[in-house]
């Protein structure tokens, strides 16, 4: 009894695993048969063995039956594949060939059981059951053409592995164990495929039983028909008639057990056991529909998790895909800030070349005492000017160094006095050429030196002064310097074009301008001045506030500490232009491949009594030499 019980563990483990998708355990299920076996020996079940072991051999024999035929017939004949599949994951729910050779056989034999085919085949009919699967499997196959052997290609390739480990149980197996399966992406076993509640056998289509019936009517039954079918109404009719076939089933072999002594009254027996089952009837129809309900919103509740499950999926691809181009995009700005920086330098270099020239002339004309005042003041104009313009050549140089963190301020001690009248006067000779006035005033008393690095303090003041004259046409351009417990304040006031609102943040960013409605001079320049300026401004601690009125000019406002240097003063030593050397002629070789910078530097030696031998390449130089 024990063992009957544990192999009957065995099934019961493998129904109810597949059927509510849970694995209790074979111990609880070994428990439970025992229990059951227990129960019917002491209800006297054992009077009735004889015709229950008549039922269950017509039982036994067509399933085996069925089985054999499908090796020894349709695997040799080739209706069935030449291999033999156990997976869940490759397997229709029902093949007709065996079941219904199976379900075929079980009837037949039925049938002679209970002597509808004769005296003599119901002393036989566990042979009719044998007979009717060898017969009916074949044919079954050859009607079917063997397609409801396997859903689906099993995977051969495994990477040479011989073990492969469950994305699921995390489990290693052999590789006859493992399936791919395409909703957990990754290799599973049978146990973790059996178990499995919400894959919804969506690795193989039209293989489950649902599937395969709604094929079947489509097929063979009449449209309305079929569309009825596939309803709640009829999935209860056929629930119904299995749970009602099963009640009535156990009905009769308690009515057999208990009538087959002839110790109770057959008609009593049957009365009692006919209203028992008139109750349970109905106790049973409110309890299945209660079951299809709960099915049906199971599988609508299966469906919207799906469903949103697949919304979330396509979420996360569309912003993976956001991720990819904002990368692409990324590098791309990447490199166009790379080629940029090297446009750039090598923007600088070319334009270094003539600067030079520019600025070693401008000093010869403004040493030279002979020439007149006009033309000393003109060469220092030239040389400031220049200078400037070789400051914001540095300053291209410098956004490169300021992105990458690697600008460095100095503090030193600086005359600022000295520094705000070389500025006023720079901008004082460009605002009279542009016909406007230009107008300083220090509202108080002004240290006479500070702590601060003189270089970026005069390249901010420029950019924004040099700003503030280029874009006003008319009207005056105001520069007020304020000092106040170490804090300078500098306003650069201005009556010019102005800045629309929503370009107020634009202007600070590299190569971006204001519109203008009349740019038609406003256009020049590189778009990093105030870029430039902005950056220095925090770097150095300060900020820079702007207010604009379109029409009517614009004020900016930059405040910065500017620590005075009280103790003691820097001795300011005044260059002295060279006017020639003591001892012998010297003679100086001069190689450069520009002329320019060649007669530049001629120019600047001849007169102090250097004999000069310009070179314009190595070979003159060498034969210079020699």
């Amino acid at each position: 009894n024990v063992t009957n019980s544990y192999a009957g563990s065995i099934a019961w483990s493998n129904f109810f695993s597949r059927l509510t998708h849970s694995h209790p355990g074979r111990v609880v299920w070994l428990v439970f048969n025992v229990l059951i076996s227990l129960l019917l020996m002491e209800f006297g079940i054992y009077k009735a063995f004889d015709h229950i072991l008549g039922l269950y051999s017509i039982m036994a024999v067509a399933w085996v039956s069925a089985i054999v035929a499908d090796l020894v017939v349709n695997k040799p004949l080739g209706l069935s594949p030449n291999r033999i599949e156990f997976k869940r994951a490759h397997l229709y729910d029902i093949n007709p060939v065996g079941f219904g050779a199976m379900t075929l056989a079980i009837l037949a034999a039925l049938l002679a059981y209970f002597g509808v085919f004769g005296q003599t085949l119901s002393t036989l009919y566990s042979y009719v059951a044998l007979v009717v699967a060898f017969g009916m499997a074949p044919l079954i196959a050859l009607v079917t053409r063997g397609r409801y052997y396997i859903a689906r290609e099993t995977r051969e390739d495994w990477g040479g592995r011989s073990k492969v480990e469950c994305c699921i149980c995390e489990y290693a197996f052999d590789t006859e164990d493992m399936a791919h399966c395409p909703v957990y992406s990754g290799p599973i076993c049978s146990l973790c495929c059996s178990l499995d509640a919400r894959c919804g056998d969506r690795c193989k289509s039209g293989a489950t039983l649902g599937e395969q019936l709604r094929g079947f009517c489509e097929r063979y039954l009449p449209g309305p028909v079929a569309d009825w079918v596939g309803t709640s109404l009829a999935r209860y009719l056929a629930m119904m008639v299995l749970v009602v076939s099963v009640i009535g089933m156990v009905f009769t072999l308690i009515y057999v057990q208990s009538t087959i002594d002839g110790m109770l009254p057959e008609a009593e027996v049957a009365l009692i056991l006919a209203k028992l089952f008139v109750v349970l009837l109905v106790i049973t129809g409110i309890v299945v529909w209660l079951f299809v309900l709960t099915q049906d919103s199971r599988s609508f509740a299966e469906e919207e998790a799906r469903r949103h499950t697949q919304l979330l999926i396509a979420e996360i691809d569309a912003h993976n895909e956001t991720d990819r181009q904002l990368q692409r995009a990324k590098e791309v700005a990447e490199s166009a800030n790379i080629a940029k920086s090297k446009y750039m330098v090598g923007l600088s270099h070319e334009l270094r070349t003539p600067l030079n020239a520019i600025l070693g002339y401008a000093q010869l004309l403004e040493r030279r005492k002979q020439e007149s005042p006009h033309v000393q003041n003109a060469a220092r104009t030239i040389k400031r000017s220049g200078e400037h313009l070789a400051g914001m050549i540095e300053g291209l140089l410098d956004i490169s160094k300021i992105e990458a963190g690697k600008l460095e301020i100095h503090r030193q001690r600086t005359a600022l006095k000295a520094l705000l009248d070389q500025i006023v006067d720079m901008f004082t000779l460009q605002a009279t050429a542009r016909d406007i006035q230009f107008v300083f005033t220090a509202v108080s008393a002004l240290p006479d030196e500070v702590h601060t690095d003189e270089k970026r303090l005069r390249q901010i003041l420029i950019n924004l002064l040099s700003n503030a004259v280029k874009f006003t046409r008319r009207g005056r351009v105001t520069f007020t310097v304020a000092y106040r417990n170490q804090v300078a304040t500098f306003v650069i006031e201005d009556t010019g074009i102005g800045i629309a609102p929503e370009d107020v943040e634009r202007i600070f960013l590299p190569f971006e301008r204001a519109e203008t409605p009349d740019a038609t001079e406003h256009e020049s320049g590189t778009g990093l001045g105030l870029t430039i300026t902005r950056l220095l401004v925090d770097i150095m601690g300060g900020e820079i506030v702007v207010a604009s009125e379109p029409g009517r000019g614009t004020r900016f406002t930059v405040r910065m500490m500017l620590s005075a240097a009280r103790h003691g003063r820097t001795r300011v030593i005044s260059p002295r232009a060279p006017t020639g050397y003591r001892g012998r002629r010297l003679t100086v070789l001069i190689t450069d491949d520009n002329p320019a910078h060649r007669q530049l530097v001629s120019d600047f030696l001849r007169p102090l009594g250097f004999r000069v031998v310009p070179a314009g390449s190595a070979k003159e130089c060498l034969s210079a030499l020699g």
